[in-house]
């Protein structure tokens, strides 16, 4: 028996333990074995994350495919798993430790303190993965990875190995993002721009062949600069070659204030005219555009910050070389100073001096760590980098050839964009925890690359044996006993880029390169769904790496869903404090209810405005199913086992089988094409309006009525039609639909692996022609039609019928909204030239018309009367005389006045985005928000003059 009321938590806590009970989620289940795979790989959250709503959105849709999939019969492979997360995980253990007052990482030690990391993760790890549970998610939980597991490190040392081998790999001094208080290279995605309240200090660079007088302009190049302490690295100045003012300066050199260097002035179009000076300083250990300024010129690299951010000036040999006698006191001033002491110190030196001509404000974005919150330095160092720009071509052309897709597909273009102008990947991070890079160096510093320890003494034995560092009885005894070569090689200490295992995720989690069975039934994965701020980052690199080893691309369908936002349009974050936590909206409303308020906003390429009472709309429309399953429960309506839907005889039910068939359609073919939101839509207007409004409506004459065939029916056909909306609402209410489906009858099987609703009720073309001229009717309706060209039920006779009736109703209740007509006042109609079919019509559904529109009576006439509002329903006219009913004249006065407010609306938001410095000024969903009110008040005046016109033609 269904509980009177809908109670989310205890259901979904039940169906949760149901499903897992049963190995719902397990791919290659016996039944299944032959069937064809569906696989998805999920972008592996991170160990140390918990649930916020870009995962629920991301999950949700995955999850949506999968259990679509899984009622197709396909056989479904959610691949779960985690990501290790280097920085992330190793300061909430760094923390920890602090918090406790034990000792911290370097005290301990590298192997002591990963012992506490692992001990951390099988304690602490898996809140994400609960709590993905609790969102619905029917992962193959059995199959769960983590990037730094067995298998998985073995395909990241593999890898490293082979790139490396083909010349793939490689070390090289370059500039990254470096963040001074955690001390190792990040990745762009770790970078946050914020802006900053700064200045741009104006400076005088003497030239070398003037004598410098700080109130000539003949005698100096000014430069302006938002970084002064870098200026002591400055190789040369910039200008445009085209910049009149300074081409006869071009080739001669200035004299670096302070430092005493001579640097070149050189022509780079870099350098933009209408900015500042139109001339820049070039700092290429500094500066990433200056690093490839520097590149161009052959400028050298002068590095003049240490890893902590502070200056590193003694004994600094780049920085010294070539200095003026004396000029190295400044180097001991100026020697150990944090970057943001040392750049007041120098611009007050260089106003000493008459270098500084002028400072102004400056508002500009500068880099922030995410995670330190520091200022990012780009800093020139040895990293380990992956030939990207060879890599990606295969990458690219598979999307030029549709192997793989975008959805939408705009999102090329992103994708082209950054891979046609890929930069070589620095995948070497100064951490602990991580993937220690494959590398030894020997005592002569050359490096051995190898999958094991093992291979690398090996590689490094032959190799100093063959050049006689060693005799050959000493690489024998080396070999033999571990303690003789204790010093011998050393490994890199750097680990690798959280990312470079997260790309090899769609066939490493298949279990590659230990045994390839799964990666031949299930690589390629048939769609990935993920974030556009990964696109780079995760999507391309698998790409990279699918094609290399793989051979082919690791999904034919990339689908990138949108933002999540708050109910205004802003972005999420903590410091406005409008975060949304998608774990409290389960708790208030259900997950099920906030899946499906996801996945009714998930349109493509448009970002979610999420608002509590949307989520809270949704949890109604739960309540409203849970009490329609309740009804018919409570009516007795029962489905019999050798029930056919397409051979029933009652109009209502061949009108409930045929909008079924359509909705099975919609929702199907939105599915298949990734639009959830449509999906989402058909299934919404599905359930509320055609079978909880109309269908059950309709029905309750005939339920409550005489025994008889015709009750015999319905009562069969309300169940069917509950049973497919179960089965079509699945994906999207998993807890909600289970529970209901498990109640309403006793079944042989779960709901999740129960077939999705076959389009034509699995009859053969020559079933349904022989039905179509023999099937039996109430009488009023031509023989049924099937459309054999799809496969969908269809009586257009029946959905001529009924849709009338529903149709005529709604234009009715609209009208008396439009008028103020309040529900005591019962209106007559008058169906104006119609025909016998509508006069038959309203004959049959004469009482339920009256009844639902508020009707005193229905007549007919060959033309509307006067004083009557006329509507047009399915080409014929029905009139409403409301002379009398209402007054007409103080109706007109009462939406001119509204027409007047809408209008006065629309005025006052075009004035505002009429004004381009509100444009270009207020924030970006303000803006927005404008925007829709303005559609809002068109919408409103729409309708007003709408409702004037019929009144118009009333009086």
């Amino acid at each position: 028996m269904i509980e009177k009321n809908y109670q989310p938590a205890d259901i979904e806590t039940r169906m949760a333990r149901l499903w897992e009970e049963a190995g719902a989620f397990k791919a290659g289940r016996p039944e299944r074995r032959d069937a064809r795979p569906f696989t998805v790989v999920i972008p592996p959250p991170n160990v140390t994350g918990s649930l916020h709503m870009g995962h629920a959105l991301n999950n949700t849709l995955q999850d949506i495919l999968c259990r679509f999939e899984r009622m197709r019969g396909r056989d479904v492979l959610w691949q779960p798993g985690t990501d290790h997360a280097g920085i992330a995980t190793q300061m909430v253990v760094e923390r920890q430790l602090m918090e406790r007052q034990e000792p911290g990482r370097r005290d301990m030690g590298r192997a002591k303190f990963l012992e506490r990391v692992w001990q951390w993760k099988a304690e602490s790890g898996g809140v994400i993965v609960n709590q993905l549970k609790r969102l619905g998610a029917s992962c193959d939980w059995s199959r769960e990875r983590f990037t730094m597991d067995e298998g998985l490190s073995r395909a990241v040392a593999k890898v490293f190995v082979e790139l490396h081998r083909e010349g793939l790999i490689y070390k090289d001094k370059r500039l990254v993002n470096w963040d001074p208080k955690l001390l190792t290279a990040i990745s762009d995605l770790e970078v946050q721009q914020i802006e900053v309240k700064g200045s741009l200090w104006y400076l005088r660079y003497p030239l070398q062949d003037k004598t410098f007088n700080p109130k000539d302009p003949a005698t100096f190049v000014v430069v302006a600069t938002t970084r002064p302490e870098t200026m002591l690295g400055d190789t040369a100045v910039a200008v445009n070659p085209d910049d009149e003012r300074y081409t006869d300066l071009i080739g001669n050199h200035v004299v670096l204030p302070l430092v005493g260097r001579k640097i070149p002035i050189v022509a780079d179009e870099y350098s933009d005219p209408e900015k500042g000076s139109g001339a820049v300083k070039i700092t290429p250990a500094h500066d990433f555009n200056d690093f490839e300024v520097g590149r161009r010129h052959g400028l050298p690299q002068i590095s003049v910050l240490d890893q902590e951010g502070c200056l590193a000036l003694v004994d600094n040999e780049d920085y010294l070389r070539g200095l003026p006698e004396g000029a190295s006191q400044l180097a001991e001033e100026l020697h150990g100073v944090d970057r943001f002491a040392a750049r007041k110190l120098i611009v007050a030196r260089l106003e000493d001096f008459g270098f500084l001509e002028r400072i102004e404000p400056n508002t500009h974005m500068v880099p922030h760590g995410d995670r330190s919150g520091v200022v990012i330095e780009p800093y020139l160092t040895d990293q380990w980098y992956v030939d990207a720009h060879t890599m990606a071509q295969p990458a690219i052309a598979a999307v030029r050839s549709g192997a793989t897709a975008f959805v939408p597909k705009n999102w090329e273009k992103t994708y082209f964009e950054w891979m046609e102008n890929i930069q070589p990947w620095c995948i070497s991070r100064q951490l602990w925890w991580g993937h220690q890079i494959p590398a030894w160096y020997g005592p002569d510093g050359k490096v051995f690359v190898a999958e094991t320890e093992e291979e690398a003494v090996g590689n490094a034995l032959g190799y100093y044996v063959e050049r006689e560092v060693i005799t050959p009885e000493q690489g024998d005894e080396m070999a033999r006993d571990p303690d003789k070569r204790e010093g011998f090689i050393t490994r890199d200490e750097d680990v690798l880029d959280t990312w470079f295992s997260s790309a090899l995720w769609p066939f490493s989690t298949l279990g590659w390169p230990d045994d390839e069975t799964d990666v031949q039934r299930h690589y390629p994965t048939d769609v990935l769904v993920t974030g556009f701020d990964i696109i780079f980052f995760w999507v391309a690199r698998m790409m990279m790496m699918g094609m290399h080893f793989m051979k082919d691309v690791p999904f034919p369908t990339v689908y990138i869903h949108a933002l999540v936002r708050d109910e205004k349009g802003a972005k999420m974050s903590k410091s406005k404090g409008n975060v949304i936590d998608p774990l409290h909206l389960i708790d208030d409303y259900g997950a099920d209810a906030l899946r499906f308020t996801l996945a009714a906003m998930a349109a493509q390429g448009r970002d979610i405005k999420l608002a509590s009472q949307r989520v809270e709309g949704y949890r109604n429309f739960a309540t409203k199913l849970w009490n329609a399953c309740r009804f018919a429960e409570m009516n007795g309506c029962a489905l019999p086992a050798d029930f056919e839907a397409t051979q029933a005889t009652q109009t209502l039910n061949r009108w409930i089988a045929h909008e079924t068939g359509r909705a099975t359609r919609e929702v199907t073919e939105a599915i298949e094409a990734y639009r959830f939101n449509d999906a989402a839509a058909s299934i919404y207007r599905f359930v509320w309006n055609v079978y909880c409004d109309w269908y059950l409506e309709l029905a309750k004459p005939v339920l409550m009525g005489e025994e008889g065939a015709a009750k015999t029916e319905t009562l069969a056909m309300v169940a069917w039609a509950r049973d497919e909306i179960l089965k079509l609402l699945h994906p999207f209410m998993p807890f909600i639909s289970e529970e209901l489906w498990a109640m309403t009858a006793k079944r042989d099987g779960l709901l999740v692996l129960t077939e999705w609703p076959r389009k034509a009720g699995g009859m053969t073309s020559d079933e349904a022609v022989m039905m179509a001229t023999t099937s039996p009717n109430d009488g009023l309706l031509p023989p049924v039609l099937l459309a054999l060209d799809t496969g969908d039920f269809s009586d257009p006779a029946a959905e001529a019928e009924i849709g009338w009736v529903v149709d005529l109703v709604t234009a009715i209740r609209s009208v008396r909204a439009e008028m103020n007509i309040t529900p005591a006042t019962l209106t007559p109609l008058v169906l104006a030239g119609a025909s016998e079919e509508t006069r038959g019509r309203a004959q049959r559904w004469n009482d339920v018309v009256r009844r639902m529109a508020r009707l005193g009576d229905i007549s007919f006439a060959d033309r509307p009367p006067e004083g009557a509002v006329q509507l047009l329903v399915r080409g014929e006219v029905a009139a409403l005389p409301l002379k009398g009913v209402i007054d007409l004249s103080a109706e007109k006065t009462r939406l001119d006045k509204e027409l007047a407010k809408a209008e006065a609306d629309i005025k006052r938001v075009d004035a505002k985005l009429g004004n381009e410095k509100f444009v270009a000024n207020a924030p970006e969903e303000i803006v927005e928000e404008e925007k829709e009110k303005r559609e809002a008040a068109v919408a409103r005046k729409t309708k007003i003059i709408e409702a004037l016109e019929r009144l118009k033609n009333a009086a």
